[in-house]
């Protein structure tokens, strides 16, 4: 009798140890992906931060070229208006 009980319980304890691992598996798996969506949805917060906070430098080159277009213009007419009123 207690061999026959030993045939049925090592069988199930390995079917039940199984399931378990199967589980925790499929657990690890849900967690890892809510942790990868998490991660994404906050890189995409920061880099929309970073962009929205700082000037990238071709932009700086751009607007500091434009400057310098604008104060040539502006000494250019000053120039023009001394050189008349002389």
């Amino acid at each position: 009798m207690n061999e026959h009980f030993l045939e049925i319980l090592v069988p199930a304890i390995g079917l039940v140890s199984g399931l378990i691992g199967a589980f925790v598996g499929l657990q690890n798996r849900a967690l890892l992906a809510e942790v990868r969506k998490d991660l994404a949805e906050l890189e995409n917060r920061i880099t929309t931060r970073i962009n929205g906070t700082y000037v990238r430098s071709g932009e700086c080159h751009l607007r500091e070229e434009n400057m310098h277009v604008r104060l040539d213009t502006l000494m250019q007419a000053i120039r023009n208006r001394n050189a008349a009123s002389e």
